[in-house]
């Protein structure tokens, strides 16, 4: 992530005066680039984190208190309860809760900040180089929070969600590859049937909610992405084909892919698309990875009774972004309407000859319906 600012006469004057020995100039110049900073450092989180690609933004006012309608998911359960999934303080443990679904949730929410400063005499030289480098740094450090919260509340809700089908057994969310070690095809075709499975309706029919369309986006490892690239020049039988169950038990047939979708996927290498499922990439999920381990404290069991060891197995994390059940309560300022504001830092007096600011958000996350989540483990 990396942050250039435009060498303009007027952006050249703006970061000279914040450099100024003279304090009000400096004051004004202070209030004027933090109103410039806010904005600019809201774009740079929503666009660089990951987070944003799975969860719904829900603005409400500063001084509110934020709540959610779960009487909008009732027909889908059958039981009359909603399990929700949220994090009260930033860095804690995520918790779940059963709320009747006639009732309104109230989100809690926690605030995101960070402070930095520059030697004023960078200002007084107009380094906008060091001043770039003073904004990517307070973006950084809010993104860095901002995203293990909230993969924190959904690793949580995909490692304890299971759901009983009608006529059925309790399902978890999430299923164990056929072959140890390794990504099939054949694993993620079990991995659709069993979202469809997961999100029958409230009567154990069919659902009627034309928005969910089952698994949208499945987000792997490097690892994984790099086996998936190797479909497109090896046969599947290099490491075993599709798992058959014969009279004398368990077996593998090889089965190559089709050109079809090997040329595809040749021509794609950075961005894959099989079945309909976006294949999309995270450095930090992996064996022995940080959201990997972050998973381990959540699972409650492997569907073999297996210990999810995060040294060994990974987790392969699927989303229906379709449903819009992980959302976002994010504060907006009545006065600019801004999510992330910046104020200069009075904490410098003039004797330190430094320049500081302090900024902040006020945001929550919360998965309201887990059925939105399914997994691999490999």
């Amino acid at each position: 992530m990396r942050i250039k600012l435009k060498n303009t006469p007027e952006q050249v004057e703006l970061i000279k005066a914040l450099g100024s020995k003279n304090r009000l100039v400096a004051a004004e110049a202070s209030e004027a680039f933090a109103a410039f900073l806010g904005p600019v450092i809201q774009r740079v989180i929503l666009q660089a984190g990951t987070a944003s690609q799975v969860y719904t933004d829900a603005p409400f006012d500063e001084n509110d208190s934020p709540s959610y309608p779960l009487d909008l998911y009732y027909q889908e359960l059958n039981n009359g309860y909603v399990s929700v999934y949220s994090q009260t303080l930033a860095g804690g443990l995520p918790s779940a809760q059963d709320v009747s679904a006639v009732q309104e949730v109230k989100i809690a929410t926690y605030r995101l900040d960070s402070a930095v400063s520059i030697n004023k005499r960078y200002a007084r030289q107009a380094r906008l180089d060091i001043i770039a480098k003073l904004v990517e740094r307070m973006s950084q450090e809010v993104l860095v929070k901002q995203e293990r919260n909230a993969w924190a509340v959904l690793l949580k809700a995909l490692g304890e969600a299971s759901t009983t089908p009608q006529g059925g057994t309790a399902l978890k969310h999430f299923i164990e590859a056929g072959v140890a070690g390794q990504f099939k095809l054949d694993d993620l075709n079990k991995l659709m049937t069993r979202v469809k499975r997961v999100n029958e309706s409230w009567a154990g029919g069919t659902p009627a909610d034309p928005y969910s369309t089952g698994l949208t986006d499945l987000y792997v490892s490097p690892e994984i992405k790099e086996k998936i690239r190797a479909f497109a020049y090896n046969p599947l039988n290099t490491v075993g084909g599709i798992r058959t169950v014969t009279s004398s038990g368990a077996s593998e047939s090889a089965i190559a892919l089709p050109d079809g979708m090997r040329e595809e996927i040749y021509r794609n290498a950075g961005m894959q698309e099989i079945y309909g499922v976006n294949i999309i990439e995270l450095i930090e999920l992996g064996v022995s990875k940080k959201y990997n381990i972050l998973f381990d404290n959540y699972i409650t069991n492997m569907p073999s009774s297996t210990t999810f060891d995060p040294s060994v197995y990974q987790i392969l994390v699927g989303v229906d972004n379709t449903k819009g059940a992980l959302i976002r309560p994010v504060a907006t300022t009545s006065e600019t309407g801004s999510q992330f504001n910046v104020q200069p830092d009075d904490q410098f007096m003039q004797r330190t000859d430094k320049a500081g600011f302090y900024g902040s958000m006020e945001e929550g996350r919360i998965c309201i319906d887990a059925r939105a989540l399914s997994g691999i483990i490999v």
